[in-house]
């Protein structure tokens, strides 16, 4: 009798799961946040000792979970409407190579070791760093890779100079300009920070993206 209830409890818990991640809309591990992975493992150590104690209502089981779902869910909501909730939550990309050199502050700064870096570019079948133009350290810790042309000639540089309304100090420091700038340049279309859901930097013009685009 406890072997077909474990097993039931097993089987259950596999399909009651499968139902929640796709809930949540999470497709695969590699996409996981820092929130995302405390709740699959809260999620996973819950139903672990659902299974060992077969005496406890399977219920107590379900209900924590369907909780943890249900905060999953409005912390999501909550990191789409807010940049700096998301920022603090789910981090934000890190400049790790720029123009074929290693950023050896933000290695430390990130924890990141050479070791990982190698790895990474043997993976994306790159023998040197110098053929590499820009290398970012996503939140979810893998390494976006951007290749230098046949040519090795320079490119724009691809962080955004304002995301949802948020200027990116970095990237203007990066291309030699200042907030005052970037503000001076959006006057002259009519524009405010604020009315701006993203911008970019190349060949030497702003691109926009108005928030009231997005909306159509």
């Amino acid at each position: 009798m406890e072997l077909f209830t474990t097993v039931f409890r097993t089987l259950f818990f596999y399909f009651f799961i499968t139902l929640a991640y796709r809930i949540m809309g999470k497709r695969e591990v590699g996409q996981l946040g820092i929130i995302d992975l405390i709740v699959s493992i809260l999620i996973a150590e819950l139903v672990a000792i659902s299974i060992e104690n077969i005496k406890d209502s399977i219920f107590l089981t379900i209900l924590p979970i369907g909780v943890l779902v249900l905060l999953e869910l409005i912390l999501a909501y909550i990191s789409v409407k807010s940049r700096t909730f998301r920022t603090i939550f789910g981090g934000k990309p890190s400049l790790i190579i720029a123009n074929g050199k290693i950023n050896y502050k933000e290695m430390v700064k990130q924890r990141y070791s050479l070791d990982d870096l190698l790895l990474s570019l043997r993976q994306k079948e790159i023998r040197n760093v110098e053929d590499v133009e820009y290398a970012f350290l996503e939140p979810n810790g893998k390494l976006s890779i951007f290749k230098y042309n046949f040519f090795k000639l320079k490119s724009a540089y691809p962080m955004p100079l304002i995301v949802d309304g948020n200027i990116q100090s970095k990237a203007l420091k990066y291309i030699h300009k200042t907030k005052g700038w970037l503000e001076l340049e959006l006057k002259k279309k009519n524009l405010d920070v604020k009315n701006v859901f993203y911008a970019f930097y190349k060949n030497k013009k702003i691109y926009i993206v108005k928030r009231e685009e997005t909306l159509n």
